[in-house]
């Protein structure tokens, strides 16, 4: 168990720890420097070991657990699984080996889809490791029994917004075939995805109208916002907060990916062997 979290003094300058098996955690990213923008954010990209969707729970679990352990230690109050395989098969685990908040991107979206959708059908659209997995429906329907979900894979999505593809022509086409069966089921679409909110207008355009979309993104980072507050761990310098990014492989790919994710330039990313530090 970390407790060097516990021992520091004044908690609510330390930053925020994110992290995700390569580069759809900085959707998050972006919604927390937006909603939080006095919060110091530390991000960690697993980008030696992405995907996570076709690796065993164990091996995931392995991994989450060494992230976790290296923000850890560099004391960071809270720690954001921004990546939705990690959340569905680790975030338990961080959260009785670790002592300091830790949420995962699944819970926030559920319960957001929960109290918009007026008829209860739920869609959910996700990697194929994370709707394999099945915690949406489980937890969507822990929370409310009467709900209906409706699940589809596609995994075609985290390349293409990878490959900068995110407005294009064959990203709508994919797009309307593996939505097509989905849309006449359901009233609120949950992107379950980080990826996913950099082809939210993709989506929304193929969608009916009336289907509302939850970005999972925002919701993590309306729950960042809301824990940080009632725990009194909300920051209170003011000052510009210095962000640092870490990746266990190719930073300057990441870096030149990280700019369409979040609408501006970041320098000075770090390569970090996990297997030495952690």
């Amino acid at each position: 168990m970390t407790n060097q979290w516990l021992k520091v003094s004044n908690k609510r300058n330390l930053p925020i720890g994110v992290f995700d098996s390569g580069l759809g955690g900085l959707t998050v990213v972006k919604q927390l420097f937006r909603q939080l923008p006095q919060e110091q954010i530390y991000y960690f990209g697993d980008t030696a070991r992405v995907p996570y969707g076709n690796k065993s729970v164990e091996t995931v679990q392995k991994f989450a657990i060494q992230i976790a352990r290296f923000l850890a230690e560099r004391s960071v109050k809270m720690i954001v699984v921004a990546c939705n395989t990690a959340s569905s098969v680790a975030l338990e685990l961080l959260q009785d080996q670790f002592d300091l908040p830790i949420i995962g991107v699944i819970e926030p979206g559920a319960r957001s889809a929960l109290a918009i959708s007026p008829a209860k059908k739920i869609g959910v659209i996700g990697t194929t490791g994370t709707i394999n997995s099945g915690k949406y429906v489980e937890v969507l329907t822990a929370l409310d029994k009467s709900v209906q979900v409706f699940s589809q894979a596609c995994p075609l999505f985290v390349p293409l917004v990878e490959e900068g593809w995110g407005e294009s022509p064959v990203t709508e086409i994919v797009a309307r075939e593996y939505l097509q069966n989905l849309v006449p089921k359901i009233d609120t679409l949950i992107l379950g995805c980080t990826h996913y909110p950099i082809i939210k207008n993709v989506i929304q355009r193929i969608i009916d109208s009336n289907i509302q979309i939850i970005d999972t993104a925002i919701e993590t980072a309306n729950q960042v916002r809301l824990i940080l507050n009632q725990q009194g761990l909300l920051n209170d310098l003011e000052r510009t907060p210095e962000h640092r990014f870490y990746v266990s492989d190719l930073p300057q790919k990441f870096e030149e990916i990280a700019m369409r994710f979040l609408g501006e330039p970041i320098a000075n990313v770090e390569r970090i062997n996990l297997a030495d530090c952690c």
